[in-house]
């Protein structure tokens, strides 16, 4: 499976971005699905994530409220809409892939997209 993050980019403080993660394969709709992040200097950490048919999603405290996990299992994508973006939101967005359904691990990463989020 390889997977692609897109979307990110330069917003203000406020505003929103929708982030989008593609995915080849067909074996996408079976994966459980995770966004996670990393800002300059820190640890990587988790954002969100969603069950393969969508029907579980769970969210890092820090984001609840503000962003939303979704995916479409025809197009082989997973969206993470984040909204009220704060500048501490700053960081490389990445999407990941796990097969066993459980969260535990993810056994496939894609490459980053930056969000940077000025005050």
């Amino acid at each position: 499976v390889q997977l692609q993050a897109s979307g990110g980019g330069l917003v203000q403080a406020g505003g929103s971005l929708r982030l989008s993660c593609a995915a080849s394969g067909r074996t996408f709709s079976t994966y459980r699905m995770g966004w996670f992040r990393q800002a300059p200097g820190k640890e990587r950490q988790f954002v969100a994530a969603i069950s393969w048919n969508g029907g579980n999603t769970n969210y890092a405290d820090s984001v609840k409220g503000r962003f939303t996990i979704s995916r479409d299992n025809a197009k082989n994508t997973v969206y993470l809409q984040m909204n009220s973006l704060k500048p501490e939101d700053t960081a490389v967005y990445s999407c990941a892939a796990n097969r066993d359904g459980t969260g535990r691990s993810y056994d496939y990463w894609g490459q980053g997209t930056l969000v940077t989020v000025s005050s």
